[in-house]
């Protein structure tokens, strides 16, 4: 406070520390809001004089962090003042940021006189919002998303952008950025459970163990806690997870909506949040007394109101005016501390005479400890592994805000969210200490993290099998389950990929590979308007077809292992047959060059430049002798653009389209109706495939871009920016084997968003690529006019 100034400054000056007034300000004014803050009052005047005078000293003892530099050499790149956040504490300090290390100076000199941090040592950094104002920074070098090293809180962002750039530029080498898609990804193909996949959730939204005003936030997923067995089987022991806390019960909902309805803007459902400090510290009472105590001025709570049983906690979330929270992490970890008291803390008598003492539990729980394994459980399970998306949309997505939160009956008070209010542009200062005191201690809705509904998550596939295990014998499940087997074994080794031959077979660019089944016959298109057929066994070509004087842009083989379909710019598709080594049939059906076909059942899928892709039937006994081609048109899917690329799943039910305007659609095959459209690339779409288990497509395009969209939802699920386009690829749903414009051959890790290997292959842009069933042959065509054959070592 400005009346302390004069005081401070004098006893300073008569200790012969020199104090000038810049910097005498950067001391104050931290104090100042500091001490604002309702969650940590100083306390009189003596004593804060005597704490100031302390700080000083502490500084001028440590020559301004030089002495802790971990070399001669380091030099400083700023300093600037700030404050560390811990629960309920905000430290105040100097921040000082080197080459070498990030330090940390509190004017306390607690936890330590000088904290730290080396930057090659550092994994992650986060920039945080701070009382809903984006100042705060949190830094990792560990992969515990609930624990950080160091969560600093700047005084203006400027300060903490610099401190962030500086890290980030130092790490970017090393520095895995992850963002909630390509957690969402990693998620949903079971590579994160669902307690670690809501870490990495909270950990994005802001959410720190540090900041007790933006706890992490961990849903309740039982609606069962008074039966002796737990039943995870039966859906009636779930809570609903579609609905917020408040939704849960309908009556309580409809008293709170006739309020709603009746209040002036701005008007909200819910009068308290689903985390607060408060509720944090009411579930971990029993390990941080001292927080409790802090924040009820000296005293706990009423024992009435006490953590005193999971039932009665669930009771009054569900019945309870007021009451709308949500759990906390501690209840799916490891250490049941929280649930006992080891401390033997008296925490009072409840009015039915009874004594507080460790948390009452479900009959079906022996211990606190069989608790917690049964409830890790249960947020595993099948239930909540296919609901936990709904919960998702509430909390961190598209049904946090606006007319679908209302809808959702899903809306707080205004000081809540985000942008609700400017603290800055307050002028009066108790009055912009008061709301920040009220956001600080009210609830913080966690940054929303997406605005389009979030994906189910694949669940095993012996849930979600649409035939009946009747169809299947025991050889076919056996020899299915091998070949997924060995198809898994070689993604795994596919950076040991090895070239086993090269062949120049085309005098321009190869644009299609297609196989017979038994692998003895290679088919290879060109711009070159030709079809060439190779034989692996003989090691050179040994037929040569023209159709036209224009290129040929794609083969297929057809199921009957006797048929090379061909595309071509000048709007045919040509048939040719394998055994009378000429062409068969020939289908003029579009007013442009047709782009890529695909095959299934007795239908052919052909995308062109005319904006169409085209259905065809074809008559398997030919009877229609009169006509020209043997294939009649069934369906005509329409475009605004010219199509460049098509594909179909394994199960043939759904097409998806790329076109040149970079827009993508995924169509239903049996009725045609159009179930997504998304707009993902800047430019053309090179290629575009499903995921083996159709929950996903990826394109490549002009853009660079790699991108994984969701099937169900049609959201943006992961994007990868290369270095340079990539015009075709392979891939298992985690890991992609493309081909690049310099004639490389790429494999990501799409789980990290990150390229693992660069092989050498081609000397001009890699344009075909074909990889068998079992994934362990893959063969390439580019514009260098080869066709090399590749193996995996072993």
């Amino acid at each position: 406070p400005e009346d302390f100034a004069e005081p401070i400054l004098k006893v300073c000056v008569h200790l012969s520390v020199h104090v000038d007034s810049v910097f005498a300000h950067e001391i104050l004014c931290p104090l100042q809001l500091h001490r604002a803050s309702c969650l940590d009052k100083l306390g009189d005047q003596t004593a804060m004089v005597s704490h100031v005078i302390l700080m000083v000293l502490l500084l001028n003892s440590c020559c301004c962090f030089f002495s802790s530099f971990q070399s001669v050499s380091e030099g400083p790149h700023m300093e600037c003042t700030a404050e560390m956040v811990l629960p309920l504490v905000s430290n105040p300090g100097h921040v000082c940021i080197t080459d070498e290390g990030l330090y940390f100076q509190p004017l306390n000199g607690y936890p330590e006189q000088v904290i730290q941090i080396k930057l090659h040592e550092v994994l992650r950094i986060y920039k945080r919002r701070h009382g809903l104002r984006p100042l705060g920074l949190e830094v990792f070098c560990t992969e515990n998303d609930s624990c950080s090293d160091i969560y600093l809180k700047f005084y203006n962002t400027a300060d903490r952008d610099e401190v962030y750039y500086y890290i980030a530029t130092f790490l970017e080498n090393h520095l895995m950025e992850h963002t909630a898609e390509s957690y969402m990804l990693q998620w949903q193909r079971g590579h994160l459970s669902n307690y670690q996949y809501l870490l990495h959730l909270n950990n994005l939204a802001d959410r720190s163990c540090n900041d007790l005003s933006q706890y992490p936030i961990l849903p309740w997923v039982l609606a069962d806690y008074t039966s002796p067995h737990l039943d995870l089987t039966n859906s009636a022991t779930f809570r609903d997870l579609t609905k917020p806390i408040g939704a849960l019960n309908k009556e309580r909902l409809e008293r709170l909506l006739a309020r709603y309805r009746g209040m002036p803007e701005p008007s909200f459902m819910y009068g308290s949040h689903y985390s607060s400090p408060g509720y944090v510290l009411f579930y971990l009472v029993r390990v941080a007394p001292e927080h409790m105590l802090s924040l009820q001025n000296g005293r706990y709570d009423h024992a009435d109101r006490m953590f005193n049983s999971i039932h009665e906690t669930w009771k009054n979330c569900l019945e309870g005016a007021t009451d709308f929270k949500e759990l906390i992490p501690e209840f799916y970890g490891d250490d049941p501390s929280f649930l006992e008291n080891k401390f033997s803390i008296d925490l009072g008598r409840r009015q039915n005479g009874s004594s507080i003492n460790e948390v009452n539990l479900p009959p079906w729980s022996s211990d606190a400890n069989d608790f917690l394994q049964k409830h890790k459980i249960a947020l595993e399970s099948q239930y909540v592994s296919e609901n936990l998306h709904e919960w998702i949309d509430l909390v961190f997505g598209y049904k946090q805000r606006g007319c679908e939160a209302v809808a959702s009956h899903n809306v707080f008070h205004p000081l809540t969210y985000e942008g609700g209010i400017d603290c800055d542009s307050i002028d009066d200062p108790d009055q912009r200490i008061a709301m920040l005191t009220q956001i600080l201690e009210f609830g913080q809705t966690p940054t929303q993290l997406f605005t389009v509904p979030h994906p189910q998550r694949i669940t095993p596939r012996f849930h979600s099998m649409t035939q009946s295990s009747s169809t299947y014998s025991t050889e076919d499940t056996s020899f299915e389950d091998l070949t997924e087997e060995s198809r898994k074994l070689a993604w795994g080794n596919m950076e040991q990929l090895e070239v086993l031959s090269t062949h120049k077979i085309h005098k321009e660019a190869v644009t299609g590979i297609a196989v017979t089944r038994d692998g003895a016959s290679i088919f290879a298109t060109s711009q070159d308007s030709t079809i060439k057929m190779f034989s692996k066994e003989l090691k050179e070509f040994q037929r040569s077809m023209s159709f036209s004087n224009m290129a040929l842009s794609s083969c297929l083989m057809l199921p009957d292992d006797n048929t090379v379909a061909c595309s071509s710019w000048d709007n045919n598709v040509y048939f040719y047959s394998i055994p009378y080594g000429r062409r068969q049939d020939t289908l003029m059906g579009h007013d442009d060059a047709v782009s890529q076909m695909c095959w299934y059942g007795d239908q052919l899928y052909t995308a062109s430049w005319d904006s169409t892709v085209k259905v065809w039937l074809r008559d398997p006994d030919n009877q229609s002798r009169s006509k020209r081609c043997s294939l009649e048109l069934l369906y005509e899917f329409e475009h605004e653009s010219g199509v460049n690329a098509v594909a179909l799943n394994p199960a043939g039910t759904l097409l998806v389209t790329g076109c040149k305007g970079g827009t993508v659609c995924i169509w239903d095959a049996g009725s045609y109706g159009l179930l997504q459209q998304v707009q993902c690339h800047s430019g053309t779409i090179h290629h575009i495939s499903f995921s083996s288990d159709s929950r996903h497509v990826l394109s490549t395009g002009a853009d660079c871009c790699l991108k994984v969209i969701d099937v169900q939802t049609g959201t943006v699920m992961s994007s990868v920016r290369a270095e340079e386009e990539m015009r075709c690829f392979c891939w298992d749903g985690n890991t992609v084997l493309s081909g690049s414009q310099s004639g490389d051959l790429l494999l990501w890790d799409l789980l990290s968003n990150t390229l693992t290997k660069r092989i050498p292959a081609h000397s001009g842009a890699v344009t075909a690529m074909w990889m068998n069933e079992q994934c362990s042959s893959v063969i390439t065509g580019g514009e260098d006019r080869q066709i090399i054959f590749w193996k995996i070592a072993t």
